[in-house]
């Protein structure tokens, strides 16, 4: 993310964004007053309708309960708040069943139904790439919580942004010095085979070629697979890491059949958290991950130098420091992809007060606004970490964490700086049209 002078690219507006970060005592005082208070200086008694587009069922069904309880959970606070130039939000769900025609259905019926202001949320890439094209059609903002490289590539739309979570091209870029210095060189790749799985092999591949390595083999399964042990025997002998990123319904029963397969005897492995989203590393049968890495969007297990940011998000969530439901410790977050939908209301908010959003006639104003911010502290609305956005790519950059499993849990290892994500734009969304 490099302008011509080799600095990070970005814009400013003057004194046009506020600070993401609120101060405690601020949301304090504000949560003292009473609704009609609260809301009493709004140019409109009417809220702000976000148009949520979530998965409930189909294979993104457990992040999808994980991404409402988030967004359900923003959209209070922001109310307790204020609400959105001193209106309140209300959020409005469609479940697109993780399915790209769906999702371009719901577009439509948001736009066109739900009269809603802009729409939100969508995780897996292939609904993203679905529906994006329809709300450019539609003129309907549509903000993403994907990771996909979709966005950032110019594949899409000046009307799609993903600002609350990084892409797997950064993500894979931060992540290959780590493995190539620290577990080998010789990579065999696992993923889901669909656009999301074909990023991180094609960029990760690059990524390590790129700092001396090699991977010798490319494994794709198809996301609705019910077992993989058909799988392993294509792994060659002489790998010496094992990279595996999957999604889906039966990711606990990849990752079991994956420590059957090597038993005592197995490769350094190093996986995206994806494989084990929702499953308690605990579960019988997980043994075998002892010692081996993962990458984190954020760290599933409160760890000892927790920030007062992270501790908030969790009380306001309902996650303990397990990453578990504080009303069951069965239930196991999302946690490295849900804060993407918490971190991306509030910019909505911030977008939305930038420009003065009053109504449908000001959403080309907020896309500007959303592309004008630059640098998101670490704070309350961004308990993840610190990031920087890139308003001609519509694309965020953030920190990304390395952690290892110990006694059943993750400890954080290293965690990567924003530069170590940082690639030359591909896309400048400023010169489409709105």
């Amino acid at each position: 993310m490099t302008d011509s002078t080799g600095k990070p690219a970005g814009t400013t507006r003057r004194g046009a964004l506020k600070t993401l970060g609120l101060a405690a005592g601020g949301a304090a005082a504000s949560t003292t007053l009473p609704l009609w208070a609260r809301y009493a200086g709004a140019q409109s008694a009417e809220p702000i309708r976000i148009g949520f587009q979530v998965h409930r069922t189909g294979i993104g069904a457990a992040y999808g309960r994980w991404y409402e309880r988030t967004t359900t959970a923003a959209a209070r606070r922001i109310n307790a708040e204020g609400g959105i130039n001193g209106r309140p939000v209300e959020i409005v769900a469609e479940d697109d069943g993780t399915d790209p025609k769906r999702g371009a259905e719901v577009v439509e019926k948001f736009a066109n139904q739900h009269k809603v202001d802009v729409a939100f949320g969508t995780l897996f890439s292939h609904v993203v790439i679905g529906a994006a094209p329809r709300a450019g059609e539609l003129k309907l903002p549509y903000f993403v919580v994907s990771e996909g490289h979709h966005v950032a590539s110019g594949m899409l739309n000046r009307w799609t942004l993903q600002p609350g979570i990084t892409d797997v091209k950064s993500q894979v870029q931060a992540m290959a010095p780590f493995v190539k210095e620290n577990l080998g060189k010789k990579v065999t790749m696992i993923f889901p085979d669909f656009a999301f799985g074909h990023n991180h092999r094609d960029f990760f591949t690059a990524a390590m070629e790129a700092q001396g390595g090699k991977v010798l083999e490319q494994i794709a399964i198809p996301p609705t697979e019910t077992s993989f042990t058909r799988y392993f025997p294509k792994i060659p002998r002489e790998t010496e890491v094992l990279y595996h990123v999957m999604v889906g319904p039966a990711v606990l029963t990849f990752v079991k059949e994956m420590g059957e397969f090597f038993g005592p005897s197995r490769p350094e492995i190093f996986g995206f958290i994806d494989s084990l989203e929702a499953v308690d590393i605990a579960s019988p049968g997980l043994e075998f991950l002892e010692g081996t890495y993962f990458w984190e969007g954020m760290p599933r297990y409160a760890q000892p130098d927790q920030s007062e940011y992270d501790k908030a998000y969790r009380a306001a969530v309902g996650v303990d420091a397990k990453g578990a439901s504080l009303d069951d410790p069965k239930d196991i977050a999302t946690f490295a992809h849900m804060f993407g939908c918490w971190e991306t209301l509030y910019v909505i908010k911030a977008g939305m007060e930038a420009a003065g959003y009053r109504g449908p006639q000001d959403r080309a104003a907020l896309i500007e606004a959303v592309e004008a911010m630059r640098e998101m502290p670490e704070s309350f609305e961004h308990p993840q970490g610190p990031k920087l956005f890139n308003g001609k790519t519509h694309q965020v950059f953030g920190v990304q964490y390395i952690s290892q499993v110990e006694a059943g849990g993750l400890k954080v290892r290293h965690v990567t700086s924003l530069e170590d994500g940082f690639y030359p734009d591909e896309v400048d969304y400023t010169t489409q049209a709105l």
